[in-house]
């Protein structure tokens, strides 16, 4: 019985301490493996931000301004609102 409880105690300590840290280094291992293939096949690193792209002539704005591109064009607004639907009454039908 005392066998039993060491090796249980045993393989919890390895899954509980040792695991975690043995497949966190497994993925970020194979993670820089897949980002190198990346940038050898695109010539670029998913890791870093692509290069701004020149803004269309836009006028600078000040800090704190809101600056917006599209403004939808408004609707008429509906007249006619919805009340609700008209009463029907309610009737139980008894199973004979």
């Amino acid at each position: 019985m005392a066998k039993f409880l060491i090796i249980l105690l045993v393989i919890w300590l390895v899954s509980r301490y040792i695991l975690p840290v043995v497949l966190r280094w497994a993925v970020k291992a194979l993670v820089k493996k897949q980002a190198k293939k990346f940038e050898q096949q695109f010539g670029q690193n998913p890791f870093t931000q692509p290069p701004p792209r020149p803004s269309a002539a836009r006028p600078a704005t000040a800090p704190g301004e809101v600056h917006v591109d599209f403004v939808p064009t408004q609707t008429e607004p509906d007249t006619k609102e919805f009340k609700g639907g008209e009463y029907v009454d309610f009737e139980e039908v008894k199973k004979a």
